[in-house]
């Protein structure tokens, strides 16, 4: 496989290379391509999370435990005018 990554991220994984950090050109690549693995697992981790907490507020919602939207509202700008002092 060639890849193409411009002039700017040749530099880059030249001066890894240089610095001794990697044996190779491809070493450099294929440690990124670890990390943007990685990263992509725990933005999916994050998202699967967030599901679950979205999915407990509608099941809330569905058996009726719901709070007054003015309540909530006035319960968080207390909180918050009581941070600010």
């Amino acid at each position: 496989m060639n890849v193409s990554v411009g002039p700017e991220f040749e530099d880059y994984v030249r001066a890894k290379v240089e610095s001794g950090d990697y044996a190779s050109a491809s070493e450099v690549v294929r440690d990124g391509l670890r990390l943007l693995r990685e990263k992509e697992a725990l933005l999916e981790a994050r998202l699967q999370t967030l599901r679950g907490e979205i999915q407990k507020g509608i099941d809330r919602a569905d058996r009726g435990e719901l709070k007054d939207g003015e309540a909530v509202m006035t319960e968080l700008r207390a909180k918050l005018l009581a941070r600010m002092t």
